[in-house]
């Protein structure tokens, strides 16, 4: 009689435990969700200090900082930007078993790692700035480039503690760290480079050289970065003292015997880390190829006194590109976490549901954000950069949109990938990928001497690449087939109906008042308004799609009042 009181007992707790894990992988739209809110607020934020700071430092000092940047995202890749993924991977998968002492185990070891391998990418970056720098063809980078090293070792454990609260399934602490980052960042990098510019105009007396004003500006917008990530470490901290007690509950909760060695855990995180890095890396990387084959180009083309302020009218490009690609980075890091729970549960349909349900959200996003950038590239940019000349800005904004669709799936695509363990797929590709992408970009700028559209367009064809490779191994792997009308052909529908409605509405407006500004922001709401409509009176959102989302109960009876649905 006891026995079997027992096995019911049992039986009980595994039911309440799979169902714990069922509910906290059935949210992660929303958690998701959240982070992409946060990526937008992020983006914007961004968007808007570094008008004032390329407006301090010029398009040749914004030059400097794009370059330098690129170098920091490669090392920062390597040291700690794996790290998120890898750790809420492993986490997700210790507590989707009720393994809360291993989660825990998972953490310290992640944390020796950041100290070892922030350490070695900061002492790198500060002692081999002059290397890379002269590699780039802009020897006065340097400077912004030592400016990031402190910020790697930060990052490094910064990126633990989100991976390990993302790994709870709870990415709200994520998405705080990243608005008080990025509101630190936007204060202090102004402010930096308002007064390291002044030095260097001094620099330049002393000198005889127009340089240094913009380098010593480009290394205060650095400045910035490093304060942000500390803001937003120092807040993970407090919120890690605070999160004890519940750790100490777990591990009193964790019914499983099994106690992995902490060299265990070591070799288990570095096969996790090691794949994310390379995929991460090479997938990646190619900003920095760019710079160094569009550099090293232009001198062969006798075009050197060009190079820093086309490249940083290619920064510009991208402050907008980035906002809608921030989306699907927030999915992707919502959705690791949240397939390997399912798989390890062993869950088919969870599983495909998932991937489904990531890539149409995506879509739904990224598709009109390209139209969007087509249609308004003049009036935005020229709304955002008062302080010269956008021709050129105007023109690859427009070729580059479709970038964002491509960019977009592919970063969820390679998420879905390392989700159910696949990590060295999106690594292959992404190199496959990368060596088109160079062929394309070479003979672009050497034989058809296009210029800075040769970087654009390689950056189509590398991403657009990388979507149909990693579309054949998710086929292959989950013998998935991607549904195409309400993914892809409803939103494309919708999406040009709304860039003719905000085309038709800037012009409009602005042949009455003579105002840019007032034209583009009515444009930008009617195509909200359009967009969001014809996504409902086309079906391809239905009620308990739209439910999911963050405010989507709300949003639904303002559809049904309006009889949308």
């Amino acid at each position: 009689m006891e026995k079997n009181r027992q096995i019911k007992q049992r039986e009980a707790t595994q039911t309440s435990q799979t169902n714990r894990k069922k509910s906290k992988g059935a949210n992660f739209i929303i958690q998701g969700s959240i982070l992409a809110v946060a990526g937008i607020i992020v983006r914007l934020i961004g968007m808007v200090y570094r008008i004032p700071l390329i407006n301090i430092i010029g398009k040749e000092g914004n030059g400097y900082y794009t370059a330098a940047y690129d170098i920091y995202v490669i090392l920062l890749i390597v040291s700690s930007y794996s790290l998120p993924t890898a750790v809420s991977k492993m986490v997700a998968a210790k507590l989707g078993r009720g393994e809360y002492r291993n989660s825990a185990r998972i953490l310290k070891t992640a944390l020796w790692y950041a100290t070892v391998v922030g350490g070695i990418g900061a002492v790198i970056l500060w002692f081999g700035a002059d290397a890379l720098a002269g590699l780039l063809r802009m020897p006065y980078c340097r400077y912004a480039m030592q400016a990031f090293a402190p910020t790697i070792w930060i990052m490094a454990y910064l990126g633990v503690l989100r991976g390990y609260f993302q790994g709870t399934g709870n990415m709200v602490p994520t998405a705080i760290s990243q608005i008080l980052e990025q509101l630190v960042n936007a204060v202090v990098s102004i402010g930096a480079a308002s007064f390291l510019f002044t030095k260097g105009l001094a620099a330049n007396a002393v000198h005889d050289s127009e340089n240094y004003a913009y380098a010593y500006g480009a290394a205060g917008g650095t400045i910035g970065t490093g304060a942000g990530a500390l803001a937003a470490f120092l807040f993970f901290l407090l919120l890690f003292w605070m999160y004890r007690p519940v750790l100490r509950r777990q591990k009193r909760k964790d019914t499983s015997r099994r106690l992995d060695s902490y060299r265990h855990v070591t070799l288990i995180m570095t096969m996790t880390i090691v794949p994310i890095v390379l995929s991460s890396a090479v997938y990646n990387v190619s900003a920095v190829v760019d710079n160094y084959f569009f550099s090293h180009g232009m001198e062969k083309l006798g075009m050197m006194e060009e190079i820093a302020t086309q490249w940083g009218t290619f920064g510009q490009y991208h402050l907008l590109f980035n906002i809608p690609v921030a989306i699907s980075n927030a999915l992707s890091s919502s959705l690791i976490p949240s397939l390997t729970r399912a798989v390890a549960c062993h869950d088919r349909r969870e599983t495909i549901d998932k991937v489904q349900t990531a890539i149409r959200f995506s879509m739904i996003i990224a598709i009109p954000s390209a139209v969007g950038l087509c249609v308004l590239a003049g009036p935005i940019n020229n709304l955002l950069f008062t302080g010269g000349e956008n021709e050129l800005l105007i023109k690859i904004t427009i070729s580059g949109a479709l970038a964002v669709v491509f960019f977009s799936l592919s970063t969820v695509s390679n998420a879905i990938l390392q989700g159910i363990n696949r990590m060295n797929v999106p690594m292959k590709n992404a190199a496959i990928s990368l060596i088109v992408h160079i062929g394309a970009l070479e003979v672009m700028l050497l034989v058809f001497k296009w210029g800075l559209y040769s970087v654009v367009f390689a950056n189509i064809i590398f991403s657009l690449l990388m979507c149909q490779l990693n579309a054949a191994a998710i086929r292959r792997y989950l013998h998935y087939r991607q549904e195409v009308k309400k993914t892809f052909l409803l939103p494309i529908i919708a999406a040009l109906l709304m860039g003719a409605a905000s085309y038709g509405t800037y012009h409009g407006v602005f042949a009455v008042c003579r105002k840019n500004a007032v034209g583009t922001l009515a444009a930008i709401l009617v195509a909200v308004a359009v967009y969001g409509v014809l996504l409902i009176k086309l079906h391809c959102i239905d009620e308990r799609e739209l439910k999911k989302m963050p405010g989507g109960t709300r949003l639904f009876q303002i559809a049904r009042k309006l009889h949308l649905m």
